[in-house]
């Protein structure tokens, strides 16, 4: 006690006296450190929501009281409003308000203390969510019909993984499971198993179709109503409703309902029951296919059945009968046409006919051969007539000048032009002497 606060208030060697805030700020310190992180429990009174978002009550029991203030980032986490009256359980640590000299509890936690307190706090979430509309029938999503994979929001070490997974493994084999573990109860556990739902919705969003989950059960085995109580919470039950994964929650037995029972897709009302509700569906399509093989084999075994029946009074009846008469006649006419000695008087009478058709047309193409080649020789003797080589020929001949050009008068060329004459054999250069028009 040498160094204590109570030792330097009393100590008579200690003469210079203290001021209040001196004395304040000295035992705000003092208890600060001592009183951390306390546990109360009490009653609130004098409760008030100021506009800040800040709560401020007091604590009290049958001998005295405390003030206490949670402010608004903590206050969002909890679960309901407190009201006068209510028996909590808070935590916090202690401080003094300096100016005035008063002890006062910081909270950090604060729950309902006694089944009464919790079913009160249990029908002030239902009745926000509910005027919300986030209990909505029309809100809740189906079932895939063939759950490829599913997804367990529960504890790694608890019986209700387990349970879920060997429901699975015996009813629906083709059925993968993908455990996102989480506290499931205690504090911090609502804050887990919310995020645990985003964790598999964002999976999800990056998955490929064919590594999706499907479904998500989010739940865990019996327990009293305080162990059950973070699926009351309404960080969980939003989370629930914000999922694009059909939620199955699986929270308790039979008699306990939670938020999480009411916002949830599906509620069953263990995590083995929602494992048999997975694991039915597979059940449910082995059977409707097994249902439709029966009624197909049925109905082609009646078909053929019919259509036997059919044949066979077709067979016996007077049409049938003179319908396959009918064909037989024409079949025998077809073949007395087909037969070989027939046939070969034909191709003889073909083949004498087609060389008889051979001659005439070798000698018509013949006469149209020579007609052309008379022709040829006509137009042959009119063209040598017309040729200009045919004309020098005669003792005529072409004269040019430099550029090429035929000369057809005198006056195209000027003395001691040079000109070009081509005869019927051979050229030859002249010159110009004189031009005689």
């Amino acid at each position: 006690m040498q160094n204590s606060l109570l030792q330097s208030l009393f100590d008579d060697e200690e003469r210079r006296p203290m001021t209040v805030s001196e004395l304040n700020a000295q035992v705000r310190g003092e208890v600060e450190r001592r009183f951390r992180n306390v546990w109360i429990e009490g009653e609130i009174v004098n409760f008030s929501a100021a506009s800040s978002g800040h709560w401020y009550f007091t604590l009290h029991d049958a001998t005295s009281q405390i003030r206490a203030a949670c402010f608004k980032g903590t206050n969002y986490r909890i679960r309901f409003e407190p009201f006068d009256g209510l028996q909590v359980r808070v935590r916090g640590r202690l401080t003094m308000y300096e100016p005035k000299g008063e002890f006062q509890l910081m909270v950090e936690s604060l729950e309902p203390v006694g089944e009464g307190a919790r079913r009160v706090a249990f029908e002030q979430i239902r009745a926000k969510l509910g005027a919300e509309g986030l209990f909505d029938v029309a809100l809740k999503r189906k079932l895939p019909p063939f759950p490829r994979r599913v997804g367990v929001v529960t504890s790694a070490t608890g019986a209700a993984f387990f349970d879920i997974l060997n429901v699975l493994t015996r009813r629906a084999r083709s059925v993968s499971v993908v455990l996102i573990p989480t506290r499931v109860q205690g504090e911090n556990a609502a804050f887990e198993i919310s995020r645990a739902v985003r964790l598999a919705n964002e999976y999800n969003d990056g998955a490929e179709s064919a590594a999706r989950i499907d479904a998500l059960i989010v739940g865990r085995g019996g327990g009293s109503s305080e162990d059950l109580w973070a699926f009351n919470e309404e960080l969980v039950a939003r989370a629930i409703r914000a999922s694009t994964i059909p939620v199955i929650s699986a929270v308790g037995h039979e008699i306990d309902h939670t938020i999480a029972d009411l916002v949830a897709d599906l509620r069953a009302a263990t995590p083995s029951a929602a494992a048999e509700i997975v694991a039915q569906r597979e059940t449910d399509i082995c059977s409707a296919l097994e249902k439709r093989s029966d009624d197909l084999l049925r109905i082609m075994s009646y078909r053929l059945l019919e259509a036997r029946s059919r044949v066979q009074r077709l067979s016996m009846s007077p049409v049938f009968m003179e319908t396959l008469h009918q064909a037989n006649a024409r079949l025998e006419r077809i073949a007395s046409q087909l037969s070989p000695i027939r046939m070969a008087s034909k191709v003889g009478d073909n083949k004498t006919r087609l060389g008889l058709l051979s001659q005439r047309a070798d000698s018509a193409a013949r006469d149209v051969v020579d007609g052309k080649m008379k022709d040829l020789s006509i137009f042959m003797a009119k063209l040598d007539a017309l040729s200009p080589l045919a004309v020098l020929g005669r003792g005529f001949a072409i004269a040019e000048n430099e550029a090429g050009l035929i000369l057809r008068d005198a006056g195209q060329v000027e003395t001691s032009d040079l000109i070009k004459v081509r005869l019927a054999a051979g050229s030859l250069r002249a010159k110009v002497t004189s031009v005689e028009p």
